[in-house]
Protein backbone atom coordinates (compact mmCIF):
# COMPACT_ATOMS: atom_id res chain seq x y z
CA UNK A 1 0.00 0.00 0.00
CA UNK A 2 1.63 3.19 -0.89
CA UNK A 3 1.54 6.07 1.98
CA UNK A 4 -1.20 8.81 1.91
CA UNK A 5 1.26 11.34 2.35
CA UNK A 6 2.83 9.98 -1.45
CA UNK A 7 -0.33 9.64 -3.03
CA UNK A 8 -1.91 12.81 -1.76
CA UNK A 9 1.63 14.08 -2.91
CA UNK A 10 1.35 12.75 -6.32
CA UNK A 11 -2.03 14.07 -7.52
CA UNK A 12 -1.43 16.99 -5.86
CA UNK A 13 -4.20 16.87 -3.06
CA UNK A 14 -4.47 17.83 0.34
CA UNK A 15 -6.79 16.26 3.34
CA UNK A 16 -10.14 18.32 3.73
CA UNK A 17 -10.34 19.31 7.26
CA UNK A 18 -14.06 20.08 6.86
CA UNK A 19 -14.70 16.63 5.82
CA UNK A 20 -12.77 15.21 8.64
CA UNK A 21 -10.08 13.14 6.55
CA UNK A 22 -7.71 11.49 7.75
CA UNK A 23 -6.26 8.19 6.08
CA UNK A 24 -5.28 4.78 7.83
CA UNK A 25 -1.23 4.43 6.62
CA UNK A 26 -0.96 0.64 7.60
CA UNK A 27 -3.07 -1.83 5.16
CA UNK A 28 -2.40 -4.35 7.57
CA UNK A 29 -4.73 -2.60 10.33
CA UNK A 30 -7.63 -2.16 7.48
CA UNK A 31 -6.88 -6.12 6.66
CA UNK A 32 -7.65 -6.94 10.18
CA UNK A 33 -11.08 -5.00 10.16
CA UNK A 34 -12.12 -6.85 7.15
CA UNK A 35 -11.10 -9.83 8.18
CA UNK A 36 -12.98 -9.03 11.91
CA UNK A 37 -16.25 -8.28 9.64
CA UNK A 38 -16.25 -11.79 8.66
CA UNK A 39 -16.99 -11.37 5.27
CA UNK A 40 -17.88 -14.27 2.84
CA UNK A 41 -17.46 -14.44 -0.68
CA UNK A 42 -20.91 -14.02 -0.86
CA UNK A 43 -21.37 -10.64 0.91
CA UNK A 44 -21.80 -7.20 -0.40
CA UNK A 45 -19.54 -4.71 1.46
CA UNK A 46 -20.23 -0.60 1.80
CA UNK A 47 -17.14 0.92 2.62
CA UNK A 48 -18.37 4.45 4.08
CA UNK A 49 -15.88 7.29 3.21
CA UNK A 50 -13.92 5.40 1.12
CA UNK A 51 -11.00 8.01 1.23
CA UNK A 52 -7.72 6.37 -0.50
CA UNK A 53 -9.43 2.61 -0.62
CA UNK A 54 -7.45 1.21 2.02
CA UNK A 55 -10.86 -0.25 3.75
CA UNK A 56 -11.78 -0.90 0.21
CA UNK A 57 -8.83 -2.93 -1.24
CA UNK A 58 -9.00 -4.75 1.80
CA UNK A 59 -12.31 -5.91 1.84
CA UNK A 60 -12.00 -6.81 -2.11
CA UNK A 61 -9.96 -9.64 -0.61
CA UNK A 62 -12.81 -11.24 1.02
CA UNK A 63 -16.14 -9.58 -0.56
CA UNK A 64 -18.08 -10.87 -3.56
CA UNK A 65 -18.74 -7.06 -4.07
CA UNK A 66 -17.43 -4.35 -2.74
CA UNK A 67 -19.19 -1.07 -2.86
CA UNK A 68 -17.10 2.36 -2.28
CA UNK A 69 -18.98 5.57 -1.39
CA UNK A 70 -17.06 8.73 -1.21
CA UNK A 71 -18.29 12.04 -0.62
CA UNK A 72 -15.17 14.30 -1.93
CA UNK A 73 -14.99 14.56 -5.71
CA UNK A 74 -11.21 15.27 -5.70
CA UNK A 75 -10.21 12.25 -4.42
CA UNK A 76 -12.88 10.21 -6.41
CA UNK A 77 -10.26 9.70 -9.74
CA UNK A 78 -7.35 8.84 -7.66
CA UNK A 79 -9.58 5.79 -5.86
CA UNK A 80 -10.74 4.82 -9.11
CA UNK A 81 -7.26 5.03 -10.41
CA UNK A 82 -6.32 2.52 -7.40
CA UNK A 83 -9.13 0.29 -8.04
CA UNK A 84 -8.10 -0.09 -11.58
CA UNK A 85 -4.84 -0.75 -10.93
CA UNK A 86 -5.79 -3.74 -8.73
CA UNK A 87 -8.04 -5.15 -11.45
CA UNK A 88 -11.47 -5.22 -8.60
CA UNK A 89 -13.63 -5.63 -11.20
CA UNK A 90 -16.38 -6.28 -8.53
CA UNK A 91 -15.66 -3.19 -6.75
CA UNK A 92 -18.02 -0.55 -7.32
CA UNK A 93 -17.37 3.02 -6.74
CA UNK A 94 -20.52 5.92 -6.13
CA UNK A 95 -19.50 9.24 -4.99
CA UNK A 96 -22.35 10.45 -3.08
CA UNK A 97 -22.79 11.47 1.15
CA UNK A 98 -22.74 8.60 2.77
CA UNK A 99 -25.92 10.44 4.87
CA UNK A 100 -27.97 10.23 1.74
CA UNK A 101 -27.18 6.49 0.89
CA UNK A 102 -29.72 4.16 0.26
CA UNK A 103 -28.73 0.94 1.58
CA UNK A 104 -31.97 -1.25 0.19
CA UNK A 105 -31.09 -0.17 -3.10
CA UNK A 106 -27.56 -1.61 -2.85
CA UNK A 107 -28.92 -5.01 -2.46
CA UNK A 108 -30.39 -7.13 -5.66
CA UNK A 109 -30.91 -9.71 -3.78
CA UNK A 110 -33.39 -8.90 -0.81
CA UNK A 111 -32.71 -11.55 1.22
CA UNK A 112 -29.11 -10.90 2.08
CA UNK A 113 -27.64 -8.52 3.96
CA UNK A 114 -24.95 -5.45 3.80
CA UNK A 115 -21.55 -5.49 5.99
CA UNK A 116 -20.44 -2.02 6.58
CA UNK A 117 -17.01 -0.94 7.46
CA UNK A 118 -15.26 2.12 7.06
CA UNK A 119 -13.31 5.15 9.16
CA UNK A 120 -15.85 7.66 10.32
CA UNK A 121 -15.56 11.73 9.52
CA UNK A 122 -16.12 12.82 13.45
CA UNK A 123 -18.40 15.42 12.65
CA UNK A 124 -21.23 12.93 11.32
CA UNK A 125 -20.26 10.06 13.01
CA UNK A 126 -22.89 10.07 15.42
CA UNK A 127 -25.54 10.86 12.42
CA UNK A 128 -23.95 7.85 9.99
CA UNK A 129 -25.22 5.61 12.92
CA UNK A 130 -28.48 6.98 13.47
CA UNK A 131 -28.61 5.89 9.92
CA UNK A 132 -27.66 2.81 10.01
CA UNK A 133 -30.01 2.59 12.78
CA UNK A 134 -32.93 2.97 10.92
CA UNK A 135 -31.84 1.13 7.82
CA UNK A 136 -30.62 -2.09 9.87
CA UNK A 137 -33.03 -4.13 7.88
CA UNK A 138 -30.52 -4.44 5.52
CA UNK A 139 -27.29 -4.25 7.24
CA UNK A 140 -26.06 -7.37 9.07
CA UNK A 141 -23.45 -6.19 10.82
CA UNK A 142 -21.03 -2.93 10.60
CA UNK A 143 -17.53 -2.63 11.83
CA UNK A 144 -16.00 0.86 12.02
CA UNK A 145 -13.50 3.39 13.09
CA UNK A 146 -14.51 6.15 15.47
CA UNK A 147 -12.57 8.83 17.35
CA UNK A 148 -12.76 6.79 20.73
CA UNK A 149 -14.82 9.11 22.41
CA UNK A 150 -17.63 9.09 20.39
CA UNK A 151 -16.92 4.66 20.64
CA UNK A 152 -16.99 4.73 24.27
CA UNK A 153 -20.28 6.44 24.02
CA UNK A 154 -21.40 4.02 22.07
CA UNK A 155 -20.65 0.80 24.24
CA UNK A 156 -21.06 3.09 27.33
CA UNK A 157 -23.47 0.73 30.40
CA UNK A 158 -25.97 2.46 32.49
CA UNK A 159 -24.52 4.47 35.25
CA UNK A 160 -21.82 6.23 33.58
CA UNK A 161 -21.07 9.58 32.58
CA UNK A 162 -20.49 8.58 28.17
CA UNK A 163 -23.97 6.65 28.28
CA UNK A 164 -26.42 8.41 26.20
CA UNK A 165 -29.08 8.48 24.05
CA UNK A 166 -26.65 6.84 21.31
CA UNK A 167 -25.38 4.32 23.66
CA UNK A 168 -29.51 3.25 24.22
CA UNK A 169 -30.79 3.69 20.26
CA UNK A 170 -28.29 1.66 19.60
CA UNK A 171 -27.75 -1.08 22.27
CA UNK A 172 -31.86 -1.92 21.90
CA UNK A 173 -31.56 -3.01 18.27
CA UNK A 174 -27.34 -4.14 18.42
CA UNK A 175 -25.21 -5.96 20.25
CA UNK A 176 -21.85 -4.32 20.22
CA UNK A 177 -18.32 -5.36 20.70
CA UNK A 178 -15.45 -3.10 21.14
CA UNK A 179 -12.47 -4.41 18.92
CA UNK A 180 -9.37 -2.34 18.87
CA UNK A 181 -7.90 1.00 19.62
CA UNK A 182 -5.53 2.57 16.78
CA UNK A 183 -3.20 5.33 17.82
CA UNK A 184 -3.71 8.85 16.34
CA UNK A 185 -0.23 8.21 15.11
CA UNK A 186 -1.21 5.48 12.28
CA UNK A 187 -3.46 8.14 10.40
CA UNK A 188 -2.25 10.76 8.41
CA UNK A 189 -2.85 13.76 8.97
CA UNK A 190 -2.26 13.02 12.41
CA UNK A 191 -5.58 13.76 14.53
CA UNK A 192 -5.71 14.92 18.22
CA UNK A 193 -7.12 12.07 19.72
CA UNK A 194 -7.00 8.05 19.35
CA UNK A 195 -9.89 6.42 17.57
CA UNK A 196 -11.31 2.82 18.31
CA UNK A 197 -12.64 0.14 16.59
CA UNK A 198 -16.30 -1.68 17.40
CA UNK A 199 -18.29 -4.61 15.94
CA UNK A 200 -22.08 -3.88 15.94
CA UNK A 201 -23.98 -7.09 14.83
CA UNK A 202 -27.48 -5.87 14.23
CA UNK A 203 -30.55 -7.89 15.91
CA UNK A 204 -32.60 -9.94 13.31
CA UNK A 205 -35.27 -10.07 16.28
CA UNK A 206 -35.55 -7.99 19.50
CA UNK A 207 -36.78 -10.17 22.35
CA UNK A 208 -38.50 -7.08 24.26
CA UNK A 209 -39.32 -4.30 21.62
CA UNK A 210 -41.09 -1.41 21.37
CA UNK A 211 -44.45 -1.22 19.73
CA UNK A 212 -43.26 2.71 18.05
CA UNK A 213 -39.54 3.04 17.58
CA UNK A 214 -40.19 6.67 16.67
CA UNK A 215 -41.44 7.50 19.97
CA UNK A 216 -38.82 5.86 21.69
CA UNK A 217 -36.25 7.81 20.24
CA UNK A 218 -38.05 10.69 21.12
CA UNK A 219 -38.51 9.23 24.71
CA UNK A 220 -34.73 8.82 24.79
CA UNK A 221 -33.88 12.09 23.13
CA UNK A 222 -36.29 13.73 25.99
CA UNK A 223 -34.73 11.84 28.90
CA UNK A 224 -31.18 12.83 27.71
CA UNK A 225 -31.98 16.07 26.56
CA UNK A 226 -31.93 17.51 30.26
CA UNK A 227 -29.40 15.22 31.93
CA UNK A 228 -29.76 16.92 35.36
CA UNK A 229 -33.23 16.92 35.05
CA UNK A 230 -35.17 14.19 37.21
CA UNK A 231 -36.59 11.54 34.84
CA UNK A 232 -40.05 13.15 35.21
CA UNK A 233 -39.23 16.62 34.74
CA UNK A 234 -36.84 16.10 32.04
CA UNK A 235 -39.73 13.98 30.07
CA UNK A 236 -42.74 16.56 30.93
CA UNK A 237 -40.57 18.94 29.40
CA UNK A 238 -38.72 16.83 26.28
CA UNK A 239 -42.33 15.75 25.55
CA UNK A 240 -44.57 18.65 25.93
CA UNK A 241 -46.86 16.60 28.61
CA UNK A 242 -49.49 18.67 30.11
CA UNK A 243 -51.07 15.93 32.42
CA UNK A 244 -48.70 15.86 35.81
CA UNK A 245 -51.02 12.92 37.57
CA UNK A 246 -51.08 10.70 34.14
CA UNK A 247 -47.50 10.70 34.02
CA UNK A 248 -47.12 10.10 37.96
CA UNK A 249 -49.37 6.98 37.50
CA UNK A 250 -47.13 5.79 34.45
CA UNK A 251 -43.64 5.05 36.76
CA UNK A 252 -46.51 4.03 39.78
CA UNK A 253 -47.43 1.11 36.45
CA UNK A 254 -43.96 0.31 35.60
CA UNK A 255 -42.19 0.53 38.79
CA UNK A 256 -39.24 3.40 38.07
CA UNK A 257 -39.32 5.92 40.73
CA UNK A 258 -39.31 9.22 38.80
CA UNK A 259 -36.94 11.00 40.90
CA UNK A 260 -34.08 9.07 39.03
CA UNK A 261 -32.27 10.61 35.69
CA UNK A 262 -31.72 9.01 32.62
CA UNK A 263 -28.40 7.84 32.91
CA UNK A 264 -29.20 5.53 35.62
CA UNK A 265 -32.12 3.92 33.35
CA UNK A 266 -31.15 0.65 31.42
CA UNK A 267 -32.25 -0.14 28.23
CA UNK A 268 -35.04 -2.51 28.76
CA UNK A 269 -36.81 -0.07 31.64
CA UNK A 270 -36.48 2.61 28.64
CA UNK A 271 -38.22 0.29 26.19
CA UNK A 272 -40.72 -0.45 29.12
CA UNK A 273 -41.11 3.16 29.76
CA UNK A 274 -41.93 3.95 25.96
CA UNK A 275 -44.82 1.40 25.71
CA UNK A 276 -45.98 2.46 28.92
CA UNK A 277 -46.24 5.83 27.09
CA UNK A 278 -47.62 4.61 24.00
CA UNK A 279 -50.59 3.21 25.57
CA UNK A 280 -50.97 6.32 27.78
CA UNK A 281 -51.36 8.52 24.08
CA UNK A 282 -53.57 5.91 22.37
CA UNK A 283 -55.34 4.40 25.40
Amino acid sequence: MTSPSTLMKAWNLKARKSLGQNFLKDSRIAEQIASIAGIQTDDVVVDLGAGLGAMTLAAAKFAGKVIAVETDGNLVPLLRAQILSKGLSRTQLIEQNMLTLEFGQLLKNKEKRLIVVGNLPYNISSQVVVRLIHHRRYIKRAVLMFQKEVADRLCAPPGTKTYGRLSVILQYCANIQPVREICANQFYPQPKVDSSVIKIEFKKDIEQAVYDEKLFERVVQAAFGQRRKTLRNALMAGLQIRNSQAVSDLFVCIGIDPKRRAETLSVSEFVKLTNEIFNMNTG
